[in-house]
Order: C-alpha cells, then structure tokens, then sequence
C-alpha cells in the first residue's frame, strides 16, 4: 500500500556474522535504488558489543533515515524481504545474525500492532540504536523526549565508531 507523498521514517540496522558492514551497505543500496523509498540520512558505522545475548561476535550498528511512500507495514516488508535477499540467518532472539533491519519510527505513527510496533519499543533503552540515530536525529522526538536526551541516560559502555565517514555504505 502506497500513501500519497513521502513519510519519514528512522531504520535500525545491524549485523555480526559473515561480512555484516557489506550487507548493511547493501541493503541500504537496495532502499536507495527504489522508486518509493530514498535515503535522506545514514549515520556513522558503529561497533557494538553484543546486548542481550553477550556470548557472541561484536555488531556493527547504523541507523539511515528515508523517505517513503510506503506504509509503515509495506516499509516493514521491504526490508524483511532485503534481510531474506541477503541470507539473513537469525538463530535465537538476540542472537548472531548476519543483517538486521528495524523500522524504528515512522512519521506521525504510533500504534501496537502484532507485526510492528511504533516507535520501536526498546529504541529508547538502547545505546547502539540511539547512538547512531543521534547522528543525523537528535532532535527527533520519541515518547515524549529528543533522541539525544535518550541517548544522554543510555548505556553506551563499549560502543565506538568504526567508521566515521558518513558515506561509508557507499565505498564499493
């Protein structure tokens, strides 16, 4: 489902097994490349220790803002369809994985539905999605609060930059 004129909406995305920086950077080629999403923002690319689960590889970890004609739901699909493109392989919740894509807010939604909560419901809680979303959104407001104010109560014990460029998922 289409919606008249482009929507912003933040992606989360992430990756620590295989080569998790090339399939970042090619999946977010993928949304750039379609006629109803474009990239207006991609962080930084961070290193992040694991969360949750902890007996595994480091992350990487970067958030893009795009703009959609999509619906948050079709949004949701396209990058579940670009996770099955790039072989995604999830073993447990928390888990290794090789690519990871969450749509974290979508402009002017919020809803609990079963398939896609908004705003992404533990974002708040997390350093290596606040981090990079602070990047190029800190201003945006989620619950109530800045992204950057998230971010200012949020562990970020470990997490650094792996790559300061900003246009990183570019570089062949």
């Amino acid at each position: 489902m289409h919606t008249d004129r482009f929507k912003a909406a933040t992606l989360g995305l992430g990756g620590n097994i295989g080569d998790p920086v090339n399939a970042m950077a090619s999946a977010l080629q993928h949304l750039d490349a379609r006629d109803d999403c474009r990239l207006t923002a991609v962080s930084r690319l961070y290193r992040t220790p694991p969360w949750g689960k902890t007996d595994q590889s480091f992350f990487f970890n970067a958030c893009a803002g795009v703009e959609t004609t999509l619906a948050p739901e079709a949004l949701l699909d396209v990058c579940l369809e670009i996770e099955r493109e790039m072989k995604r392989e999830r073993i447990e919740r928390w888990g290794p994985r090789t690519l990871d894509i969450d749509v974290l807010t979508y402009e002017g939604v919020e809803q609990e539905a079963p398939r896609l909560e908004l705003p992404h419901p533990r974002m708040t809680d997390r350093g290596f999605v606040l981090m990079p979303l602070a990047d190029f959104a800190g201003d945006l407001l989620v619950k109530g609060r800045t992204v950057r104010d998230w971010l200012a109560t949020a562990d970020v014990q470990g997490i650094e930059i792996a790559d300061a460029s900003f246009e990183w998922w570019r570089k062949p």
